[in-house]
């Protein structure tokens, strides 16, 4: 499966098959989220919530791919990410695109 950000794949004719999307809403536990508290007394990245967000967009993509899978895409075009908290320690992760098929090519031309 093809994934990409442009809105087109270069050299290839295409069929739209619509809008596909994954999304998630990840939490962390109880105990990293009070060590992540602790860390924003001292700054740095909190690397716990990085990877949190890291896992999430990586599941938010597998499902939005398995949607486009279930449609007969061969791509996904114009992929996005957004992400929102939806309360303290969670946050919601959601990747949408366009499905497409990529139209087969005709090598019966003339030249």
């Amino acid at each position: 499966m093809k994934l990409v950000n442009i809105d087109y794949l270069p050299g290839e004719e295409i069929e739209v098959l619509g809008l596909v999307k994954g999304q998630i809403v990840q939490s962390k536990n109880i105990g990293r989220d009070f060590m992540a508290g602790l860390k924003t007394i001292v700054g740095g990245e909190i690397v716990s919530y990085t990877d949190m967000i890291s896992l999430a967009r990586k599941m938010a993509t597998k499902r939005m791919v398995d949607e486009a899978e279930s449609l007969g895409a061969d791509a996904v075009i114009n992929v996005r990410y957004g992400s929102s908290a939806v309360m303290g320690g969670a946050a919601e992760i959601i990747a949408y695109g366009t499905a497409v098929k990529i139209k087969k090519k005709n090598n019966n031309s003339k030249d």
